[in-house]
């Protein structure tokens, strides 16, 4: 296995690990607290990273871990539920779909990052994918959901770019630690605002958020952001994808929910998407160098020799 499919299949188990929060909300998680849900989920997590990198931001990073920490999580996790919430039958997912095309565009201007056609088709049916998977034909589209579907997209995707532009100053474990506590914090008035104290936990609630906190946030975003600082930014962008499919997967199995033949389709799709887009963009083969002559003339040793130095020379060079 090489560095680069090892990079790319430990950075996906990050997506496919945030495809297991349909689930684990559905079985074990209290309804309508999705404010308390996110808090839950990022500051734990975030304060065990913390303890376990020991290291805080130093300088400017104390503003730019706010940020990538506001767009990735605080903001992300509120909006994301939401969206799921506003709008019926998954639709929210067709906009998390979209996320390859934002990056690409966001990387232009922010990284200097020109999208290729390769990829650029392959985020288009990797759109086409996942609203096969998840748009039911009598889903209903609130304004304020589509907004807040939107909106969590465009915020992960110019984080995603961000954290690429501004690079990774520290440890994988410490940076997501940053990002974390920084998003959990976030939540917290607007949680206290909204949704006032935290609800009453069971023990499946508890089971539940320890799953989402240490294996759905804490595992998953010190693999993401590592796999961020070292795959490019339209390639990395993918990989979300991956979530709508392990939903899809389990909701078929553990809750028993139907599966279509277009959701089938879709799966495939989805799923031919994310591996295209990992592969190099093909590229036109140039024309062949031209033919040596049959019969050239001798080249004396001495000019031969200093050929060969000249030649060298302006290779170094």
């Amino acid at each position: 296995m090489t560095d680069r499919t090892r990079t790319v299949a430990t950075t996906a188990v990050a997506p496919a690990v945030w495809g297991t929060t349909y689930v684990v909300t559905a079985l074990f998680l209290p309804a309508d607290h999705p404010l308390w849900s996110g808090l839950l989920r990022a500051l734990p997590a975030g304060l065990i990273a913390l303890a376990i990198g020991r290291s805080l931001p130093r300088g400017d990073w104390w503003w730019k871990a706010l940020v990538l920490g506001t767009l990735n999580i605080g903001a992300f996790f509120p909006l994301l539920f939401l969206a799921a919430h506003l709008l019926p039958g998954g639709v929210a997912a067709i906009f998390g779909a979209t996320g390859p095309l934002l990056v690409a565009a966001l990387a232009v201007p922010l990284l200097g990052e020109r999208p290729t056609r390769w990829r650029l088709s392959w985020g288009v049916l990797g759109v086409v994918g996942v609203a096969l998977m998840v748009l039911a034909p009598e889903a209903a589209l609130s304004p304020v959901g589509v907004g807040a579907g939107l909106a969590s997209t465009l915020g992960m995707a110019l984080g995603t770019v961000l954290s690429k532009r501004w690079g990774r100053p520290t440890g994988a474990v410490a940076y997501a630690g940053w990002q974390l506590t920084a998003g959990g914090l976030v939540i917290v008035p607007v949680a206290l605002v909204l949704e006032g104290p935290p609800p009453p936990l069971d023990a499946a609630a508890v089971a539940g958020y320890a799953w989402l906190s240490l294996v759905g946030a804490l595992l998953a975003y010190v693999l993401w952001f590592r796999g961020v600082g070292r795959m490019p930014a339209g390639a990395v962008a993918f990989l979300p994808l991956i979530s709508p499919l392990v939903a899809l997967v389990l909701g078929w199995a553990v809750l028993r929910e139907s599966v279509t033949a277009g959701q089938a389709v879709g799966f495939v799709l989805a799923l031919l998407a994310v591996a295209c887009a990992q592969l190099p963009s093909p590229r036109r083969r140039g024309p062949l160098p031209p033919a040596p002559p049959r019969n050239p003339r001798p080249v004396p040793a001495v000019a031969a020799s200093r050929s060969t130095v000249h030649s060298d020379e302006e290779h170094l060079s």
